[in-house]
């Protein structure tokens, strides 16, 4: 692949993820958008297209962290995109357990976590940290305006995903609205990496 081609996949795995996740969550029978949270949708009959989505988008997100590497500023941050789809990849190949009530009957957390579930939060966690730490390494730029929002999109990215984490920890403050405060960080995060797709590829 060009680079131009490898940077434009990370362009489109945001939109991709976004646009599968929104559609999925509308049709699914007792999935509530507030309060659960988007690996949920890997679970039930139809759970295998949020599994596709995420390996899908972490292929999509690898191929760009090649395209960084090759064409990017910092080799650090294209590695820090890689560790991000490599943990998309892990979120896809292993599922979440049923958290916050769903699916419909399933406990508000289950007493002690399956290994696979266990597997899920540990590739998801990487990821996120991953990505913020993305956010910090390509904030040095000659545009004080991209500088501030990388800046400000890893802290807020951060934070939002915190109290996500939070909330499907049955936090009663949090708990459910955590889905709608993981949808604000997810699109922080994806808008996040389109822009630097986006700024990389007319550079």
């Amino acid at each position: 692949m060009g680079d131009q081609t490898l940077l434009a996949c990370g362009m489109a795995a945001g939109p991709l993820f976004t646009a599968a996740y929104l559609l999925e969550g509308a049709s699914r029978a007792g999935y509530k958008p507030i309060r659960h949270p988007v690996s949920s949708l890997a679970l039930g009959p139809a759970g295998w297209t949020q599994s596709v989505n995420f390996l899908s988008t972490g292929l999509l997100s690898l191929l760009f962290a090649v395209g960084l590497w090759r064409a990017g500023p910092t080799h650090g941050g294209a590695l820090l995109i890689g560790v991000w789809a490599v943990g998309l990849l892990g979120a896809g190949a292993f599922r979440t357990d049923p958290v916050s009530g769903y699916p419909v009957g399933a406990p508000d957390q289950l007493q002690h976590p399956t290994r696979i579930g266990a597997l899920h939060d540990l590739f998801s966690l990487i990821a996120f940290l991953a990505l913020a730490a993305a956010c910090f390494v390509f904030a040095p730029a000659d545009s004080p305006g991209w500088t501030l929002y990388s800046i400000a999109s890893g802290v807020l990215f951060t934070t939002t995903m915190a109290l996500a984490s939070a909330a499907f920890s049955q936090h009663q403050r949090w708990v459910d609205r955590g889905g709608l405060i993981q949808r604000v960080s997810l699109t922080i995060g994806w808008t996040w990496q389109t822009l630097l797709a986006v700024r990389i590829l007319h550079t």
